[in-house]
């Protein structure tokens, strides 16, 4: 049962990061990145890591995406127009998908993969995940906390208005004028 609830969930984790790849709403993208991480969460769960499937779903199916979702609407995102027959992109996507699978072929056939310790209590737990987020993996930790609070920054500045072509462009220009 374990191994069908796995093929299900995992084929749901990759048909909808397929989706968000390919679609042309960003509405519809995020929604469907919202599956493929509830998916991911699932596929935690079944490794015996329920900690971080529950993790999985509360910062990214719900903190991020909402962020994502909060942008989206910040920049009144709509459907591409260009989108509309595919191109040169298409072609340059599918050379650099073929690259990368040679290059990951390529990669597993001359390496021997090195046997994974199987999980343990310890492992999953959460002093144990305490430990290994703020001691050998502190940096990565804060470089990812730097790099979520610049997209926000840069978010808010794309998503500012341009200024009013006909109105003034700055106050230096009204100083000696007196209000009404």
């Amino acid at each position: 049962m374990e191994t069908l609830i796995f093929f299900i969930f995992a084929a749901l984790a990759v048909g909808s990061a397929l989706v968000v790849v390919a679609h042309k709403s960003p509405v519809y993208a995020t929604l469907s990145l919202v599956l493929t991480l509830v998916s991911t969460a699932v596929l935690f769960m079944l490794l015996g890591a329920p900690f971080v499937g529950v993790l999985q779903v509360l910062v990214y199916a719900g903190a991020i995406v909402v962020l994502f979702l909060f942008v989206i609407m910040l920049l009144n995102l709509q459907k591409d127009p260009g989108a509309e027959r595919p191109g040169a992109q298409l072609w340059v996507a599918l050379l650099g998908a073929l690259v990368f699978l040679v290059m990951l072929g390529l990669a597993l056939r001359r390496s021997s993969l090195p046997a994974v310790a199987p999980l343990t209590a310890e492992s999953v737990s959460l002093k144990g995940l305490a430990a290994a987020l703020f001691g050998e993996y502190l940096l990565p930790f804060e470089i990812v906390g730097l790099l979520l609070l610049v997209a926000v920054i840069g978010a808010t500045v794309a998503a500012r208005r341009p200024m009013d072509p006909d109105g003034p462009s700055s106050l230096a220009e009204h100083e000696g004028e007196i209000p009404s």
